[in-house]
């Protein structure tokens, strides 16, 4: 499979006067098309500054990136265009434009991209492949969570990029929807071909990825590691409901 995102030995570090913290100590990870790949990890481990390097917002202090065969440099510009036209976020709060329909939602996101002609027509066909091709014309506030998730995953595929990167993309749904979305990124996995990073806490992931990399203090960990990390967060989580 064609490798579409990949970190070689990435170091991050972050210095505010005499404070200097290692985020990233020497990641090397990649995702190609066609699959699943969660993150696990705790909150301070570092997983999203990792998926912010991949996905181009961040540069790393060391090391190298590649997007779809590119390698990255440091350069703003370049890098702008490489994440508006090779990767699609999803996020955890949706982000959508309240006075925008769904439909004008992904057209947006078109139009940042650069997209114009035959916007609309591209924006009712992800919407339709998400499954909301009745909502097109509902705005944000008529939808359900799990429909707004939708619509962001649908603005996510908006100019076919070959990669998409999600930051804890259940988090704000139950969890019928949350496995109706999990489901729908495993299908876009495996019918569009396209690759996936999840960073999560939730378990449900695990149902749908091809691979789980754990990440602590900075450092990739095994997939023994990994599950036990995710046992914690589970049975805490529990105990929280619990108390």
């Amino acid at each position: 499979m064609k490798r579409v995102l990949a970190v070689h030995d990435v170091v991050k570090v972050f210095e505010e006067g005499s404070q200097r913290v290692e985020v990233l100590r020497g990641v090397s990870l990649d995702v190609r098309a066609g699959e699943v790949v969660a993150l696990e990890g705790p909150s301070g481990s570092g997983k999203t500054t990792l998926l912010s390097i991949m996905g181009c917002i961040l540069t790393p202090s060391s090391g190298r990136v590649e997007v779809d065969g590119e390698v990255m440099g440091g350069d703003p510009d370049r890098l702008r265009r490489v994440r508006r036209r090779s990767i699609g976020f999803v996020f955890q709060q949706y982000n959508l434009f309240p006075a925008l329909t769904a439909l004008e939602n992904v057209e947006y996101a078109l139009s940042v991209k650069g997209v114009r002609r035959g916007a609309r027509e591209q924006a009712s066909r992800v919407l339709e492949q998400v499954g909301l091709g009745d909502r097109l014309h509902f705005l944000p506030r008529d939808l359900s969570g799990g429909q707004k998730q939708r619509v962001a995953i649908a603005r996510a595929l908006a100019g076919s990029p070959p990669a998409i990167l999600a930051d804890e993309p259940t988090a704000n749904l139950d969890t019928t929807a949350g496995r109706q979305v999990l489901r729908l990124f495993r299908d876009l996995a495996r019918q569009e071909g396209k690759g996936l990073l999840i960073v999560t806490h939730d378990p449900g992931v695990r149902e749908v990825a091809d691979r789980v990399v754990g990440i602590r203090d900075g450092r990739l960990v095994d997939g023994a590691e990994s599950a036990e990390m995710a046992g914690r967060a589970g049975r805490g989580r529990r105990e929280a409901v619990v108390s």
